[in-house]
């Protein structure tokens, strides 16, 4: 499986979009599905470095938004037919200085899926609190020195 990693053209983020409110009204099933909107991911992503991961054929698999003022790895979505095929790996590869850089995230508890993956590429858990979708786990990649 071949992706290119880029980032998105105005013309991809309708379909960014789309991805986004799908995975989170497949994935946060203890959410209200209604509570999720096409619009939210204007809304969430203003002032984030964005990328997405496209197939040879075109589609787009996932994306992966960076807070960089923070080193915050805000979004990390994949389209569940393109789960555990590499894209996660290949989009986190496409941070700055992946992986001689700190950075950090915030994963909901419930989203065990998601943390078994951070937890496997070397993010460790280092606080937690809660958000409107329920606890969170913050998550931390520390290099080694």
């Amino acid at each position: 499986m071949n992706v290119t990693i880029r980032t998105p053209q105005h013309s991809d983020r309708e379909e960014l979009a789309d991805i986004y409110l799908q995975v989170r009204r497949q994935t946060f099933t203890w959410v209200d599905p209604h509570k999720f909107r096409h619009e939210d991911f204007a809304a969430h992503t203003q002032g984030e470095l964005v990328w997405l991961a496209e197939a040879d054929d075109g589609t787009i698999a996932g994306f992966m938004t960076l807070w960089a003022a923070d080193d915050f790895v805000h979004m990390l979505y994949i389209r569940k037919e393109w789960r555990g095929r590499g894209v996660g790996t290949a989009l986190l590869a496409a941070l700055p200085d992946w992986p001689r850089h700190k950075y950090r995230l915030k994963c909901l508890v419930n989203n065990a899926r998601a943390k078994a993956f951070y937890l496997s590429r070397g993010f460790a858990v280092t606080s937690g609190g809660m958000s409107s979708e329920g606890e969170y786990e913050e998550l931390t990649f520390d290099p080694p020195r």
